[in-house]
């Protein structure tokens, strides 16, 4: 957690998570600042719900606005839109890991060369483990993203659509069930 100060200095990220609420400096002028040196996505979270903060906040730079409580899912989703948003055509938008490509524009896939046919639960789940290669994504992070957070069906229909992705995929030891905690994209 940075303050307002702290967000202000650092590297150019690809999106900001931003309370109005900070300790140090008011949130909208840090969404101002922000937005003056950088294209970054910019959501807006904060208990703040009244409708001239948001458009405060909207007018100032920021791409979404997501008053608390919240579920992790809708975050999920409204990180994965903005960026559809705001990313720049081109490689912003793919995902190059060993032999597989991701194409999250297009959704479109490759692996070793080959272009494969995915189901769009499918895509989904990939999209989510191939966001962070190597970080082992819960079952429950995993449903949350490719699914409602409100569908209560077998969690072994996850494990359905694993299998079926290891075999369109064709890459042996690609995805990885780590026992206990969830699956990831192999680092290697």
């Amino acid at each position: 957690m940075l303050t307002g100060r702290e967000a202000l200095s650092r590297a150019d990220p690809d999106v900001v998570l931003l309370d109005l609420g900070l300790p140090d400096i008011d949130g909208v002028h840090v969404c101002r600042r922000l937005r003056e040196r950088s294209t970054a996505a910019i959501i807006v979270v904060t208990a703040r719900g009244e409708q001239a903060e948001r458009v405060l906040a909207l007018d100032a730079g920021a791409d979404d606005y997501l008053v608390k409580p919240f579920g992790l899912a809708e975050l999920q989703a409204r990180i994965r839109a903005v960026l559809r948003r705001t990313r720049a055509a081109g490689d912003a938008e793919v995902i190059r890991h060993g032999p597989l490509t991701v194409d999250l524009r297009r959704r479109m896939v490759t692996a070793a060369g080959t272009d494969v046919a995915l189901t769009p639960k499918e895509f989904d789940i990939l999209e989510c483990l191939a966001a962070d290669p190597g970080r082992v994504v819960s079952r429950q992070d995993i449903l949350e993203s490719a699914w409602d957070s409100h569908w209560y069906g077998p969690t072994k229909v996850l494990d359905v659509h694993i299998a079926a992705l290891r075999r369109k995929l064709g890459v042996p030891g690609l995805i990885e069930t780590v026992y206990g905690r969830g699956f990831r994209l192999s680092e290697g």
